[in-house]
C-alpha cells in the first residue's frame, strides 16, 4: 500500500477544491497519509480527511501530546533532542514523514521554508512529490533537484532570502544536484 506525506504552510487556513479532489482520489485508493500536527494545511487536511472517513492515516508529532488530531487516527511521536518549539524540533517529524512516504503532496504559498525543505527531504530519499502552488492554483511535479528552481522563480527576493537563511537551500540543492550526477 502507497504513503503519501501532505503537508504545507502553515498560513494557508483553507484548502482548495483541487486538494480536496487530489486527497479524494488518496482516499478512494486507499493509500495511506501521513500529516503533521500543525495549524493551516496539516490542520486543514486533517479536517477533509476526517468529513471523507479516511482511516488510513497517521499524525505524526514531535511532542507526545499532538497540537491537532482530528480524526483521533494513531500517532507516531518522534523523539528529539531538539529545544521544544524550534524549527529543529519540528523538522524532525518532516524528516520522519519523509521517510515513511513514497509521495509527497505539499501545498505551498510560495514562502514557506518548511514546505520546500519537505521536498527536498522527499528528493533526498529518491522520493517524487506534486507541489500545488497555492497563489497561482497549478500543481508542479517535482522529480529532481532542477524542478525546485520552478518553485524558486515563485518566490519573492525576501521570501527567498529568508528561506535561504532558515534552511540554507541553495546549499541544500547543490548538495542534491551533486549526488545527482555521481549517479549518471
Amino acid at each position: 500500500m502507497k504513503t503519501v506525506f501532505v503537508a504545507g504552510s502553515i498560513t494557508i487556513k483553507k484548502l482548495d477544491p483541487q486538494i480536496v479532489e487530489r486527497l479524494k482520489k488518496i482516499v478512494d485508493q486507499q493509500f495511506r497519509v501521513v500529516v503533521g500536527d500543525a495549524t493551516g494545511v496539516d490542520s486543514s487536511v486533517q479536517q477533509e480527511l476526517l468529513q471523507m472517513g479516511c482511516s488510513e492515516a497517521t499524525v505524526f508529532s514531535s511532542s507526545p501530546k499532538p497540537r491537532n488530531n482530528l480524526g483521533s487516527w494513531p500517532v507516531h511521536v518522534v523523539h528529539t533532542d531538539h529545544a521544544p518549539g524550534t524549527r529543529a524540533f519540528f523538522t524532525a517529524k518532516d524528516i520522519k514523514m519523509a521517510e515513511a512516504a513514497d509521495y509527497g503532496l505539499m501545498v505551498w504559498d510560495t514562502k514557506s521554508p518548511g514546505t520546500l525543505s519537505n521536498v527536498i527531504e522527499l528528493l533526498s530519499r529518491k522520493k517524487y512529490s506534486v507541489v500545488f502552488i497555492n497563489k497561482t492554483k497549478e500543481f508542479v511535479v517535482i522529480k529532481e533537484p532542477t524542478d525546485i528552481d520552478y518553485l524558486v522563480n515563485r518566490m519573492s527576493a525576501s521570501a527567498l532570502e529568508k528561506v535561504e537563511e532558515k534552511i540554507k537551500l541553495s546549499e541544500r540543492l547543490s548538495r542534491l544536484k551533486n549526488q545527482q550526477m555521481t549517479l549518471i
